[in-house]
């Protein structure tokens, strides 16, 4: 078996971790998933933000471990969450690298969620 290629966040596919500065709000079926003042923002090449909460700030209750995984040759080895009370539509809402590579380290420990698996994910100004 061949090792899997790992690539270094550079110019040519740009990758930012950083406070999201913002509080952000997971809801699905009326009831709140995930609610964090520490998020983190993550910025990579030209898609749009994804932001990674805390699994403190995350009701793990309501997600379900799958067998899916995904690899990302500048993140590592993704595993995957369900979330049952959403039904067929938030199988494999939700995504954790759990032993990210060393330039996105900063999100060990955090979750992120496919906005169109979820009724909302919320990024209010905290005041």
């Amino acid at each position: 078996m061949s090792a899997k290629l790992v690539k270094i966040p550079g110019p040519d596919h740009p990758i930012t971790v950083e406070p999201a500065a913002a509080r952000v709000v997971v809801t699905l079926g009326g009831r709140t998933i995930a609610d964090s003042r520490t998020a983190l923002k993550l910025c990579e090449a030209a898609y749009p933000p994804v932001y990674y909460i805390p699994r403190a700030d995350v009701d793990m209750s309501l997600l379900e471990r799958t067998g899916h995984s995904t690899y990302c040759p500048y993140k590592g080895e993704c595993a995957y969450y369900s979330i049952p009370a959403g039904g067929e539509r938030s199988v494999n809402a939700v995504w954790s690298y759990e032993h990210p590579y060393p330039a996105v380290a900063a999100i060990e420990g955090h979750v992120a969620f496919y906005a169109d698996r979820v009724d909302a994910i919320e990024v209010r100004d905290i005041g």
